[in-house]
């Protein structure tokens, strides 16, 4: 993929900007840097109406000169853009009139005004024929959702775009879409599916647009690490030519994952230790981010502890590189919650694995799922004999 790599949006490495100003981790001084960034962004494309929110929400102080000034740069690009669309509209064709009200909607965009942008992208879509152009205008508005997190409005674009497929499109778009869900997936937490969409994309990835290939890697490992059985991890992750050639380039990364493959426990805790940060720092990770560190460390008890039909609390405790204490408070908090199928025998100081078979599991479910149903027939016949 190298060598092919187009740019981020401005107003998506923005979005991340804007994140970490509100990072309750993210140094002052480094908080300083960042609003001067940001404020740089914000002169260069006159945000007057991102600038007016950051000020309401204190994270400038309103400097009335600056907005007035932007305020009459964006009313002078506004005419020159509804100039051109009344022009094309009388002199032009149909394809310049489209192109003439995308100008627009990107403009909109490009000074973050929400409202504004999705309302033009409507009127650009109105004048829009081609499967493919109304295509590009779903990306648009998708990206619009990823800037304000707004997941109601990235849900409906994306089944807006599966319904236009119906009716054809590329593949290239096709791939790209999956990106995007995949995306979707990950920041509202449904990783399974996020995992198979991204590898799915993984060797025709093109989308830029959101973020660099070495992102892309990195959501790819962290979701595969928690979602795939070992068997598939091995081969569509660990073995995969495209993560190979780029997870070296992400810090504690390729530790991470080939440690945990490797059952390298002790490397594998160090690797994810340094990964944390970056976890943390993701704006589509960190609020997942407590969920995440919960899941990969089940999965990792869970991989040790397959081998063993008991093993010794110390000894495992070795093995990761932790304390007795440690480890025993961690196991009993995943048991309690039916992460793990072992039990502590605290005197002897001993795991015993206690894993059910896939017959009696399949039992306990619809033992499970058979009082569920009664209980709701129950309620429903009391709904019925009022």
């Amino acid at each position: 993929m190298e060598g092919q790599e187009g740019e981020q949006q401005p107003h998506l490495v923005l979005a991340h900007k804007l994140f970490l100003l509100k990072h309750s981790d993210v140094q002052d001084i480094e908080k300083v840097r960042l609003q001067e960034e940001v404020l740089t962004s914000i002169k260069a494309d006159d945000m007057a109406p991102l600038y007016e929110r950051l000020v309401a929400d204190k994270v400038f102080e309103l400097d009335t000169v600056l907005l007035e000034s932007m305020k009459a740069k964006m009313e002078e690009d506004l005419k020159k853009l509804d100039d051109k669309i009344a022009d094309a509209e009388l002199n032009l064709g149909e394809t310049e009139v489209r192109e003439a009200h995308l100008s627009k909607a990107l403009f909109y965009i490009r000074i973050s005004d929400k409202e504004k942008a999705l309302e033009q992208l409507k009127v650009t879509e109105s004048k829009t024929v081609a499967v493919g152009h109304k295509m590009d205008l779903v990306f648009h508005t998708l990206q619009i959702g990823f800037f304000y997190m707004d997941f109601e409005l990235i849900s409906k674009s994306i089944d807006k775009a599966k319904n236009l497929f119906e009716e054809g499109g590329d593949w290239e778009r096709k791939n790209r879409l999956k990106v995007y869900e995949g995306l979707y997936c990950m920041a509202s937490r449904n990783f399974k599916k996020a995992t198979n969409l991204f590898l799915d994309s993984i060797s025709t990835f093109t989308t830029y647009e959101l973020f660099p290939y070495t992102t892309f890697i990195f959501y790819t490992v962290l979701t595969s690490i928690i979602s795939l059985d070992r068997v598939s991890f091995k081969q569509k992750v660990v073995d995969a030519p495209e993560i190979l050639a780029v997870i070296g380039k992400i810090p504690h990364l390729s530790s991470f994952l080939n440690s945990l493959y490797g059952c390298q426990y002790k490397d594998f805790f160090l690797a994810f230790a340094g990964l944390t940060q970056q976890i943390k720092m993701d704006n589509y990770l960190h609020p997942h981010f407590r969920y995440y560190m919960r899941e990969v460390r089940a999965v990792v008890y869970g991989q040790f502890l397959e081998s063993y039909k008991s093993v010794t609390i110390e000894a495992m405790a070795s093995a990761f590189g932790v304390s007795v204490d440690f480890i025993d408070l961690e196991l009993s908090t995943f048991i309690a919650a039916g992460k793990l199928h072992c039990k502590i025998d605290k005197v002897a100081g001993i795991l015993e694995t206690n894993r059910p078979d896939a017959k009696n599991a399949l039992y306990q479910a619809t033992i499970k799922q058979g009082d569920f149903l009664l209980n709701r027939i129950q309620k429903l016949s009391r709904v019925i004999d009022l």
